[in-house]
């Protein structure tokens, strides 16, 4: 009998503390949800609105860092014109921004 109950105190929590356990829970995840996902959904938007945008004349960088200025425009293609008569096509995806507007800040 004396292991029984030893086996039914273990089981039983401590008493009180559920309740402010899910509210700590709760704010954590609202934490994470402010200042991690949200920023990042919003760039993530503003990288999508970008790339839509995208004509010819614009000066673009790729993931991979290379340098060039829109040539040619496709539906999931862009081929950018890299030096003299160097053209690359590159998958959309891989523009990462444009660095037309970056020069102009560094004047």
């Amino acid at each position: 009998m004396n292991i029984l109950t030893i086996l039914q105190a273990a089981q039983q929590p401590a008493g009180g503390g559920g309740a402010s356990f899910w509210i700590m829970i709760l704010l954590l995840f609202a934490v994470m949800w402010l200042f991690m996902i949200r920023p990042q959904r919003k760039q993530q938007k503003e990288l999508e609105k970008f790339r839509k945008e995208l004509k010819k004349g614009d000066k673009v960088v790729t993931a991979g860092g290379i340098y060039g200025t829109v040539a040619e425009i496709q539906e999931r293609s862009v081929l950018i014109k890299v030096d003299g008569e160097v053209k690359l096509r590159v998958d959309k995806n891989s523009i990462v921004r444009d660095y037309s507007t970056d020069a102009q800040e560094t004047k």
